[in-house]
């Protein structure tokens, strides 16, 4: 009995630690919810995250806002994120596949070399080479276009999409590749029928990770476009923010909207999470 009580106190504090860590990690979000259902664009100062008078006011002057010429803006804003992010994670993980395949698969000179330039250029953030990468876009007109912005950002994303694949393609057997080049298969058929299937949990842990950064990113695509209309989510969010009033309704608005494309690709691929990650680490 003594034995019985010790484990449903054991149980009891661990539960009443795990609400308690639930809680805290949901307050701010709360918050941000609780700034967006209220009418003003104050930041109030109650620690009580439920608003007293909710109203859509806020999403309502975010997604009715217009342009000069009458167009939703934030229409625009959200085709540009949408663009630039899924271009990014289409040029990353097309690269990426046949890149990785080569360095898990194949032995040629300067691939321990090519494989570690990968890794060091992961050490240092995208804001070190703005500046080149300024003057780069500037020569080839590339500022203020929505190609420009996929191309830097695809720069930083292949690094990381290959050495997430390379590790997931050095777990998959080789003797399927030989048991199929018996058969006659070539290098290409064995790739895109075998390893390109069997790969599809890393395949979409990478595409995931890429969409995200390029959907987040902030400080480039507040460099590189100056246009209002050219603006993705991030810098049109911003806009809202400045030195001397800040709307936080309309931030915080704007804020759960952007968030909501994320949160249901991670609900759509959260089945391949798990595989894709944990099975891409056991090699290097």
């Amino acid at each position: 009995m003594a034995g019985s009580g010790r484990g449903i106190g054991k149980k009891f504090v661990t539960h009443l630690f795990l609400v308690a860590f639930t809680v805290a990690t949901l307050y701010p979000v709360m918050w941000v919810v609780k700034l967006s259902l209220t009418g003003t664009q104050g930041f109030t100062l109650s620690l009580n995250p439920i608003p007293e008078e909710p109203t859509l006011d806020n999403f309502k002057d975010l997604l009715t806002k217009q342009d000069r010429n009458g167009k939703s803006l934030f229409l625009r804003w959200t085709i540009n994120s949408t663009l630039v992010a899924g271009t990014t994670t289409l040029l990353g993980v097309l690269l990426a596949c046949t890149a990785a395949y080569a360095f898990s698969r194949f032995r040629f000179p300067g691939r321990e070399k090519g494989l570690m330039a990968f890794l060091v250029t992961q050490m240092f953030p995208g804001t070190l080479m703005m500046i080149p990468l300024y003057v780069i876009m500037d020569r080839l007109g590339l500022l203020n276009r929505l190609l420009g912005l996929a191309l830097v950002y695809s720069t930083t994303a292949i690094p990381f999409c290959v050495w997430m694949l390379k590790g997931y393609f050095d777990t998959i057997p080789r003797e399927l590749e030989d048991a199929a080049r018996i058969d006659g298969a070539s290098t290409f058929r064995i790739f895109w029928t075998i390893m390109l299937p069997l790969a599809k949990p890393a395949i979409a842990v990478t595409a995931l990770f890429s969409f995200m950064t390029a959907w987040n990113e902030f400080i480039l695509a507040a460099t590189f476009m100056s246009k209002e209309e050219m603006y993705t989510l991030p810098v049109a969010i911003q806009s809202y923010v400045s030195a001397y009033h800040t709307e936080w309704g309309h931030f915080a608005a704007g804020s759960i909207l952007v968030s909501i494309p994320v949160v249901v690709l991670f609900f759509a691929l959260q089945k391949n999470l798990v595989s894709g990650l944990t099975a891409g680490s056991v090699k290097g």
